[in-house]
């Protein structure tokens, strides 16, 4: 954040503007800071509730954060040829004093205290009152009532010495002297240093009220407010939102927020963290969500519109246990599926969640897509991930036609390792097995390619537009010297030949020389099972 600050050049506290209408880039972190800025306040009013006296701390170490310029004054002080002669060194001093870095103030007065010899009595005096300053150690075993007492003693005898004119012979140690005992004109004299009226807010409660009670925040912080700002200055949304946090007012700081900001990060994730520390009541909206979950939603939604960020979304709308899996699933078929890269990432998060719907939607565009595209294997691989019988039957068919087309498969792997999933459609098990009798053709098992060659058409597998391919295939088979087919055999393929010309209407469909050629074949080789089973019987 620091870095930031840097970047846009100027403080935190001058960034209150919260639109995006000039200056994108330094409006972004305008919008950054201003976030960082109400949720570490949050987190010190709501999460961690420090008690009176502890709560000041807390407030003290928010402004430090907040405001970083101080350091990189001090920083080129301290480079500085002769620190004290600097432009800015009392700029730093009064700014470490206004935050409550006493410490780091006194070290900055000593080299003050070594040019001037006539004035250092008066500066050890002030370095004296700088480190008896009392603050409050909720570790230790002071209580309240006992710290209050001391930083009182304290506090008088800081105004004894102003009273008294003690500083009066050096300006500078005498404006210090008038922020310790909290003099408010003082203060508001130092608006450039302070900034913002919630640094004010926060150094007048360090030097008047430290034991202030969270309840009475907010009659402080609207005062401050008031005196801080004068009047021809607005006051701006953030100072609104501070001031509802000011007042302990959870839904008011949401809602502003919701409101200011110009997205629902910031709201949901802060909705969501008080929730988990079981700071909403149940705040139940009209359409029966919660209001966590209800920026959670309308955050994820937001986010699956972005081309990148769409899957972080999926994480918000598994934390809404509600309406998070209806709206993923509405929003997860809004996803343009531009790759099949993209698709898988899709397919994924749905099967994850046992979207089963989902999952067959992309699965048969994605099918469609690659038929269109002629990606027959690809379109093949997402129908049997769809568990889509008919689609699957209709690829298969393409991929029968190829090969009637060309005499050759194309996509091999896949179609070799179909396994259990050949048995999606019938179409698609005759595709697998039709394989396999080339596998087994290929490998000289000719019996048992003959016996699954033989079984596609008597168990009616095979689409009998095909028996014809089938009945060719098995001329190799009949031509072999050795006798492949048993007379059994050979009589269900003269059958199956049979049944295939009968069903058809006229003689000019079939392909005649290869109807003579099998019957022809088939008669041959009948005769040979024949004899050869005589004399094997004999």
């Amino acid at each position: 954040m620091e870095e930031l600050q840097q970047v846009a050049g100027v403080d935190v506290f001058d960034f209150i503007c919260l639109t995006s209408a000039f200056f994108p880039f330094f409006s972004q972190v305008s919008i950054l800071l201003a976030i960082e800025l109400i949720w570490n306040l949050c987190e010190v009013l709501f999460i961690d509730a420090a008690p009176a006296g502890s709560l000041l701390l807390h407030l003290l170490d928010w402004v430090r954060l907040h405001k970083a310029d101080v350091d990189e004054k001090a920083k080129d002080v301290l480079q500085s040829d002769s620190p004290a002669e600097h432009h800015n060194y009392w700029d730093v001093v009064v700014s470490y004093v206004l935050q409550g870095r006493l410490e780091e103030a006194r070290q900055m007065l000593v080299k003050q205290a070594t040019l001037q010899p006539a004035s250092r009595n008066m500066y050890k005096l002030m370095d004296s009152l700088l480190s008896k300053m009392p603050f409050y150690n909720p570790g230790g075993t002071q209580t309240l009532t006992e710290f209050d007492v001391k930083w009182r003693n304290w506090h008088e005898e800081v105004d004894r010495y102003l009273k008294d004119n003690t500083f009066a012979s050096n300006r500078h140690l005498e404006l210090i002297c008038k922020i310790l005992v909290g003099d408010e004109d003082t203060l508001l004299e130092q608006k450039e240093l302070l900034s913002t009226w919630y640094h004010f807010l926060v150094t007048r409660l360090l030097y008047s009220h430290p034991t202030v009670k969270p309840t009475d925040l907010h009659y402080y912080a609207q005062s401050c407010l008031t005196m801080f700002l004068d009047s021809r200055s607005v006051q701006e949304p953030l100072d609104s939102i501070l001031l509802a946090a000011f007042e302990f007012d959870i839904y008011l700081v949401i809602k502003d927020c919701s409101i200011v900001l110009n997205n629902w990060w910031f709201v949901a994730h802060l909705t969501d963290l008080l929730d988990h520390c079981k700071l909403l009541q149940s705040h139940n909206l009209n359409f029966g969500s919660n209001m966590r979950e209800f920026l959670l939603l309308e955050y994820a939604s937001g986010l699956f519109t972005h081309h990148s960020l769409w899957q972080c979304a999926v994480d918000y709308f598994d934390h809404c246990p509600e309406l998070g899996r209806a709206c993923l699933e509405l929003q997860i078929e809004r996803v343009p599926l531009d790759t099949e890269r993209k698709a898988l990432k899709v397919l994924r998060i749905c099967e994850e969640r046992q979207m089963s719907e989902q999952v067959r939607s992309i699965c048969k565009i994605m099918a469609m897509r690659a038929l269109r595209n002629n990606r027959l294997g690809s379109a093949l691989s997402w129908s049997i991930r769809a568990k889509d019988a008919a689609f699957a039957t209709l690829i298969s068919e393409r991929f029968l036609q190829d090969y009637c087309a060309k005499g050759t498969f194309s996509d091999l792997d896949l179609i070799d390792n179909l396994g259990p999933a050949m048995l999606l459609s019938d179409r698609l098990t005759f595709l697998g097995k039709y394989r396999e009798f080339h596998k087994l053709y290929g490998e000289k098992r000719f019996k048992e390619a003959a016996k699954l060659l033989l079984s596609l058409m008597t168990a009616k597998i095979a689409p009998q537009s095909f028996w014809m391919t089938l009945l060719t295939d098995a001329l190799p088979l009949l031509e072999q010297k050795e006798v492949i087919f048993s007379a059994d055999q050979t009589y269900e393929l003269m059958y199956c030949l049979e049944e295939l010309t009968s069903s058809l209407d006229t003689e000019e469909d079939v392909e005649q020389t290869k109807v003579e050629l099998l019957r022809l074949s088939l008669a041959r080789n009948l005769a040979m099972a024949i004899i050869k089973e005589g004399t094997v019987e004999t």
